[in-house]
This record gives C-alpha cells, sequence and structure tokens, in this order.
C-alpha cells in the first residue's frame, strides 16, 4: 500500500497538495448523522432502514466531496469517523450486510475508489479522541479496536491510506503508556496496521515523544506544526519536520502534515483553538520544496484550503476527462 509521490514541482512548493477535512462551509456538500437515543425508539427493520437511508447520502455526499476537490485542486480529502452513522455503537450498531441499500452504497464507493485512484486524491480518517490504544482500561482498548477495524473496513472500500490517532494520556507514566500501545498495536488486524499514524498533540504528547516508538514500530508520524507551537518539545520546526518526515520514508509514503492557526492569535490566552483562515506566515518555510500532503485545519473549510492554495501560489486544477461516473444524483464529467 506504499504511495510516493511522483508529482511534478510547481513554484517552488515542492508537490505540496493541500487537504480539506471533513466537512464544507458554503458548498452545499452534507454529511448526515444521528444518535443511538433517536434509533432506540424504533424497531430494528426501522433502525436499519433509517441507517441505510443515512449511509447512502453519505456515500453520494462523498462522491460529490471528491467532484468538488477535482475541479478546485484539493489533493486530499480526511472522511469523517461516524461517515457509517453508530456503525459500532453496542445497541444501534450494524454491518453493511444488514443494510437494504447496501448494493447501491457499495457501487457509490467503488466509484469514489475510481475517482481517487484516476485523481490521485489521498483520503484519510481521523477517529475521535475517545480513539485510546494506550488506555489501561481493556474496555476502551476494546472499543477503540472495534472503531479502528470499521475504519480499515471502509477505508479498503474506498482507496484511503491513512488511520491517523493520538497517543492519549500519559496516565501519569509516558513510558509505561507507549509500552501498553505498542501490545495493543500488536493485536490489532492489518488492515489497520499498514493504515496507522500517529500524531503529536497539543498536551501531552510531542514529537520528541513519538518519534522513537513511530520508528520502532514503522508507524508514519503525522507533524501537527500547531501542536508543536502549542507544546514545545525541544524541537525546531525544521527538526522536527525532519525527523516525522524519515517515519514517512521508511515505509516509501508521502508525508501527511496538519496546517493551522490560533483564533486569537499567538499572544492570545490559548492558542489552541483554530482559526477561520490560515496565515501564511504560520505555514513552515521549511516545508517548501517537499512532497507532502497538508491537511487544512481551518474552521472556514473549503474556503481556507482555497484561499490558503492562492497565498502559497499554488495553481488550480480543472479535469475533464469527457468520462461519467454516475451515482444518484452525482457524476464526474
Amino acid at each position: 500500500m506504499t504511495r510516493q509521490g511522483k508529482r511534478k514541482n510547481r513554484e517552488g512548493l515542492g508537490s505540496i497538495r493541500l487537504g480539506l477535512c471533513c466537512i464544507f462551509k458554503k458548498e452545499p456538500i452534507r454529511f448526515r448523522a444521528t444518535t443511538a437515543k433517536h434509533l432506540l425508539q424504533f424497531s430494528r427493520r426501522d433502525q436499519l432502514h433509517k441507517l441505510s437511508g443515512l449511509c447512502l447520502h453519505n456515500s453520494e455526499s462523498l462522491l460529490a466531496a471528491l467532484r468538488f476537490l477535482q475541479e478546485n485542486g484539493i489533493g486530499a480529502f480526511r472522511i469523517l469517523s461516524p461517515f457509517f452513522p453508530r456503525y459500532t455503537h453496542p445497541d444501534v450498531g450494524y454491518s453493511l450486510e444488514d443494510l437494504p441499500d447496501r448494493e447501491a452504497i457499495l457501487h457509490n464507493l467503488r466509484l469514489v475508489k475510481k475517482i481517487r485512484d484516476r485523481h490521485d486524491i489521498r483520503l484519510s480518517f481521523h477517529p475521535d479522541q475517545f480513539i485510546v490504544l494506550s488506555s489501561p482500561h481493556k474496555e476502551v482498548v476494546d472499543s477503540a479496536r472495534k472503531e479502528l477495524e470499521y475504519q480499515a473496513m471502509l477505508a479498503e472500500h474506498v482507496g484511503a491510506e491513512v488511520i491517523n490517532i493520538h497517543g492519549g494520556g500519559a496516565y501519569n507514566d509516558k513510558k509505561t503508556t507507549l509500552k501498553r500501545f505498542q501490545k495493543n498495536f500488536d493485536r490489532l488486524s492489518s488492515a489497520v496496521k499498514q493504515r496507522l499514524s500517529l500524531e503529536n498533540d497539543d498536551r501531552t504528547y510531542t514529537v520528541a515523544d513519538l518519534a522513537p516508538i513511530c520508528d520502532d514500530l514503522r508507524i508514519p508520524l503525522v507533524y501537527d506544526v500547531h501542536h508543536h507551537r502549542c507544546r514545545p518539545d525541544g524541537l525546531t520546526v525544521e527538526e522536527a519536520t525532519a525527523l516525522s518526515h524519515a517515519t514517512w520514508d521508511k515505509v516509501g509514503r508521502e508525508p501527511y502534515f496538519h496546517i493551522s492557526s490560533p483564533l486569537n492569535g499567538w499572544q492570545g490566552l490559548d492558542p489552541r483553538p483554530h482559526a477561520d483562515f490560515i496565515d501564511p506566515a504560520d505555514f513552515p518555510q521549511c516545508w517548501r520544496g517537499f512532497d507532502l500532503t497538508v491537511d487544512v485545519e481551518a474552521k472556514a473549510k473549503e474556503l481556507a484550503v482555497l484561499a490558503l492554495k492562492k497565498e502559497l501560489g499554488m495553481t488550480g486544477v480543472k479535469e475533464s476527462s469527457g468520462r461519467e461516473i454516475r451515482s444518484s444524483g452525482v457524476m464526474e464529467k
């Protein structure tokens, strides 16, 4: 599943591709969800009917999302974790085989993979923070494993190559906690292992903390420069970039990095909350010239990605192959 960037340099930026995270701000592309409490009002048959409709809708929205990315030269998309709502919930969970619309859903997922492959759009997942493989509590780890296996299943269908998680809590002993992470990592399926990445966070685990275990387990390290600036570890941005890049080189894949800007500026009381847009001054100069995927974590979503593309002097990409891929109300021209 290795995929090394082989795109042409453009305007001194190397082959940087920017990524959109999960949802849209302005475009009429929406992903739907539900709650277990709502579903439990209904019979099992009605639950599955409602869930099937949501999954079908979300598969169509993902097709529309990739069409937008293709037309606007955005090279990556992070798929929201509850794409199949409540899939692993203990009371209302289900499998694709349970859904009345499963054939239409699977058809749309195959189309997503075809578009992804044809236009070299990277897809990833970033599970919620309750996914903690380093927890000392068995039930938490079991739940995390179940959720990761679900996301790996979906990743197989659409061609997503990264499932990115955080290290979790320190539990008063980072060294022991990371050993527990390694033990639980060994229990994961190959489908999860080959996609899993670790990201430095803004409170507990730094690049310096995670680089050794990433190196030992051959897990690539997603470098979040905003988190690093909020939670410094003695490494410069250049050093952290090099360490992280090396973990991706080790597995023969194009690095994934994250960028964001502080909502209230770097002199504000708390620099952790994300701003609507990216301040170009926050984009590390040392990233230029590399082949990278950079997820843009900004509240203005696609508007922020397009604004940063313009600020960085990245050209737009519009393609028209003349071929159509049809689904329910969605086509690729």
